[in-house]
C-alpha cells in the first residue's frame, strides 16, 4: 500500500499524545530581569517575580485560526483584585460575572480586539462568548503596575471566572488547554454598556 506523505503526516499527528501549551510556541523577544520580588499577591495561585532572575518578554502571538491553540488562565477584573489596574481597552473595572478576556500582547493587538468577541472552546467541547476589555501584558512585569508578576506568555487567554464556569471548568486548576477564534464583526462592536 502506498501512502502519500499529507495522509503520512496526519497519521502520525493523530498518533502521537498531543503536546502541553505550558511550553511556549514563541520565540521570546527579549528577556525581562527582576529587581524585587515583594508585594505579588499570590491568593489566585499568581506567579510571583524572584529577584535577579529574567523573563521572556513576546512581542508576537501565535498566528490566529479557526482553532488557535492557547492556555486559558483566570483572572480577576474587578476593582482591589491581584493583577492590578483597570482594563487597558476602557480603563474601567468589570466584573467577574460577566463573559470577558484578556488577550497576550500579540493576540490583543494594540487595542485592536478590544470589544471585539471571540469564541473560546475547551477540550470537553463547551464552548462560549467573551469579549475582550484588557492585554495580558508580554513585555512588561516584575512591577508594582503588575503585581510583581511576570509578563504573560504569548498564548494566553487570561478569562473571568464565568467563562471558566460556562465551560465547566475547575477555576482551582488554574490553566487550561483551550482553543479560540474571531468572532465576526457583526457580533463584535466596542461599547461602553
Amino acid at each position: 500500500m502506498v501512502v502519500s506523505f499529507r495522509t503520512a503526516v496526519l497519521l502520525l499527528t493523530l498518533l502521537l499524545p498531543k503536546a502541553s501549551l505550558s511550553a511556549s510556541p514563541c520565540k521570546p523577544s527579549g528577556y525581562l530581569k527582576s529587581e524585587s520580588d515583594e508585594n505579588c499577591d499570590q491568593s489566585n495561585g499568581a506567579d510571583c517575580c524572584e529577584a535577579g532572575k529574567s523573563y521572556p518578554q513576546y512581542k508576537n502571538s501565535p498566528q490566529v485560526t479557526d482553532h488557535t491553540p492557547a492556555i486559558l488562565t483566570l483572572n480577576c477584573f474587578e476593582e482591589d483584585c491581584d493583577g492590578g489596574g483597570a482594563s487597558a481597552c476602557d480603563d474601567k473595572f468589570h466584573s467577574d460575572d460577566d463573559f470577558i478576556v484578556a488577550l497576550s500582547t500579540g493576540w490583543y493587538n494594540n487595542k485592536r480586539r478590544c470589544g471585539k468577541k471571540i469564541k473560546i472552546t475547551a477540550e470537553n467541547g463547551k464552548s462560549v462568548l467573551a469579549k475582550v476589555v484588557d492585554e495580558c501584558d508580554s513585555l512588561h512585569g516584575c512591577d508594582k503596575d503588575h503585581d510583581n508578576q511576570p509578563p504573560c506568555r504569548c498564548n494566553v487567554v487570561d478569562a473571568s471566572k464565568a467563562v471558566w464556569e460556562e465551560l465547566g471548568l475547575n477555576t482551582d486548576d488554574g490553566e487550561a488547554n483551550i482553543t479560540w477564534s474571531d468572532v465576526g464583526e457583526e457580533n463584535s462592536s466596542w461599547s461602553d454598556a
